[in-house]
């Protein structure tokens, strides 16, 4: 990026014909050297969001043309200093898997997590479709599993503890054989795709905020395009290590039988209202046609369009929902009985999700209406539903398989 303070129309193209010119040479390497070569990496465009904003032609491309500018390309990353990333580690997870002079391994993102999460990360890697839940969509800057508030991002040890321990019941696998290093290093690359993928989409809704003088561009100065628009994106992510949620101590008396009773009580009471959608045995049956936010916002998108007067346009959101969208599922809750819980199965874990709930999915927060040492309680009381066998469960089972156990 540019140390002036503007950044004009020709800096911005200066500045992105760089890593351009370096991927049109790449190419013409490739051409010349026959089989075998593979063509540079490149950054899916959001064109669902572009779509949506019915972006024209030549307003996609300054869109993309500032994030190449800003980001640089999957081979070559950059980062401005605002984003408070580390370059050193960025590029050691970019790029084609390799291994440099000393042996060490790069191209670490490529290796392990882009057939299910993209190049881009917008979740629409090869393996992508056959996943259920599909991976994670980088671009919205929403994260489920983190220790901070609902709204606020993860922090950096909420991330390594994910790629650590995968996530249980889902297609994400543990990389707890990969060093410390190699771990900070995608760690430190998710937050890099968010950060550009959340940039991209503030830009794209810039566009409606234009008056008629602006005649269809963005400003391209360093102020709008820095100070507006990625700056509030990377102190999200700066701010994330002060919003942890405070978590209460168990009390050391604190008599088990009771607790569970008490959190049953509030599990089925008017106030947590669990049963809802964990339904009346915790079995996750309560609900079954609710989406999560990647989902809904296809879903809706879809209903928008059974509306829709402009025929071309029409017909490229259709386009576009087949290309760059994978087709929406529901999100089912929890299965509690099964003792299977996706964000770790200690006792602050679940009870993060008990405060918080969980950003982007139907999971809504108790904070505000559950006391914390009531939380506390509805955490006993479903850490025991996969051991217990009496009430409503039990007596549903047929007694051959009661008297297994």
């Amino acid at each position: 990026m540019p140390t002036n303070p503007t950044l004009t129309a020709t800096s911005l193209r200066a500045a992105s014909m760089r890593p351009l010119q370096s991927c049109l040479l790449a190419l013409v390497v490739a051409a010349t050297t026959g089989c075998g070569a593979t063509p540079p990496a490149w950054f899916r465009s959001n064109m669902v969001e572009a779509t949506k904003q019915k972006l024209t032609p030549d307003q996609e491309r300054q869109v993309a043309t500032v994030l190449l500018a800003m980001f640089g390309t999957p081979d070559d990353p950059v980062a401005p200093p605002e984003t408070g990333l580390d370059v050193a580690k960025l590029q050691l997870a970019a790029g084609p898997v390799r291994s440099d002079i000393v042996g060490r391994k790069n191209g670490l993102y490529r290796e392990h997590c882009a057939h299910c999460h993209g190049v881009t990360g917008d979740a629409l890697g090869p393996t992508a479709a056959f996943l259920n839940p599909y991976p994670r969509d980088y671009r919205p800057g929403v994260f489920k599993f983190k220790s901070t508030e609902r709204a606020d991002k993860p922090t950096h040890a909420d991330l390594v503890r994910i790629l650590e321990n995968g996530i249980p019941g889902t297609s994400m696998p543990s990389f707890a054989l990969l060093s410390e290093t190699q771990v900070d290093a995608l760690v430190e690359y998710v937050k890099y795709l968010s950060i550009r993928g959340e940039t991209e989409i503030n830009l794209m809704r810039a566009f409606f905020e234009l008056d008629d003088e602006a005649e269809g561009k963005l400003p391209e100065t360093r102020e709008f395009l820095v100070g507006e628009v990625l700056e509030p994106v990377a102190e999200k992510w700066k701010a994330a290590a002060d919003a942890l949620i405070p978590v209460p101590e168990i009390p050391a008396d604190l008599d088990l039988e009771a607790s569970i009773a008490k959190g049953r009580e509030l599990f089925y009471g008017d106030k947590a209202n669990c049963v809802k959608c964990h339904g009346p045995t915790g079995l996750g049956d309560g609900q079954a046609n609710d989406y999560d936010d990647w989902n809904k916002s296809i879903v809706e998108w879809k209903k928008e369009l059974g509306g829709a007067d402009d025929a071309s346009w029409l017909s490229r959101a259709k386009q576009v929902l087949t290309g760059d969208a994978l087709e929406p599922r529901t999100i089912p809750p929890r299965n509690l009985r099964m003792g299977i819980y996706r964000g770790g199965r200690r006792p602050i874990d679940i009870y993060y999700r008990v405060h918080a709930g969980i950003n982007g999915a139907p999971m809504p927060a108790a904070k505000g209406t559950i006391s914390p040492e009531d939380i506390w309680h509805i955490v006993n009381y479903v850490r025991s539903l996969p051991y217990t066998l009496d009430g409503e469960l039990g007596a549903d089972r047929p007694a051959l398989v009661r008297d297994r156990f």
